[in-house]
């Protein structure tokens, strides 16, 4: 796997939004949650608590914005090629492993890696998976066209891609539905450090070369900038309007705020890598 800087378009491009039933309905209302570093796992352990919340119907849809401390996260696609092992690859990096249930192989998250995780009632937006994670690529590709950045995506290999022959991964997609409810979702890199992607295969893909935003133009952007980019193309994909937003809040409070009974459960997923990807 090598990382390299691609050429990028300066212009802007202008996607033209899908045509969908629900254009005529009213917008869905929905909070928008934005987050600073949140471990991985007061991450998932708040996305269970929503998605129980949200599968009760006692809660709007949600889509949480953070940034994660530095993890590896293996979905339930990795196969023994994709990465060194836990313990080696823990050694060689210092980087923490956990096994999750979401789709697709091993990625990395870190600082500068602005993840989101969608709690939404699937099938008030998308008739399936495949809709869906397309959906959440078209949210990445309108984002990247505002930093004049061209990029697109790829058959059987979900994510967003720039460049042309050889492309580069520069947002990763990997998803779970339970009870007729998302969690997990996808990873954009804003400005992080590239270098852990090198300890593995990113995603499962041969030969993946990775990217960023401040790799292809240059600078980093302010991570809050994009995150505010991502809200206002997910609303617009998804036809919802953030009838609240709650800023940077203590993991304790968002629990509250889902329901103060609920108590977060361990996240190491049993794993089996016979699975197929929700994406």
């Amino acid at each position: 796997m090598t990382l390299h800087h691609p050429a990028h378009n300066n212009a802007a491009t202008t996607v033209t939004l899908p045509e969908t039933p629900e254009q005529s309905e009213a917008p869905h209302p929905a909070t928008l949650v934005h987050c600073q570093t949140l471990p991985y796992e007061e991450a998932w352990n708040l996305q269970r608590a929503y998605r129980a919340e949200r599968a009760a119907d006692r809660c709007h849809d949600l889509l949480l914005l953070v940034e994660h401390p530095p993890v590896y996260t293996v979905g339930r696609t990795t196969q023994d090629q994709h990465w060194p092992g836990e313990a080696r690859l823990a050694e060689e990096t210092g980087i923490p492993v956990i096994r999750t249930e979401r789709g697709g192989s091993i990625t990395y998250h870190g600082p500068g890696q602005l993840v989101g995780y969608p709690i939404l009632r699937l099938t008030e937006y998308c008739p399936g998976p495949k809709a869906y994670v397309r959906r959440l690529e078209e949210v990445l590709i309108d984002t990247l066209a505002e930093w004049g950045i061209t990029a697109h995506r790829r058959e059987r290999l979900p994510g967003v891609w720039v460049g042309g022959d050889r492309p580069f991964k520069i947002a990763s997609i990997g998803v779970r539905i339970s009870q007729g409810v998302t969690t997990h979702g996808f990873a954009l890199n804003v400005c992080p450090d590239l270098t852990p992607f090198s300890h593995i295969v990113p995603c499962g893909i041969s030969d993946c070369r990775v990217t960023s935003i401040a790799a292809l133009i240059d600078t980093a952007p302010e991570m809050r900038l994009v995150q505010q980019q991502v809200a206002t193309h997910f609303a617009e994909r998804f036809h919802i309007r953030w009838a609240e937003t709650i800023e940077s809040p203590p993991l304790a409070s968002l629990m509250e705020h889902a329901d103060g009974h609920l108590i977060p459960a361990p996240i190491h997923a049993a794993f089996t890598s016979k699975e197929r990807p929700d994406d």
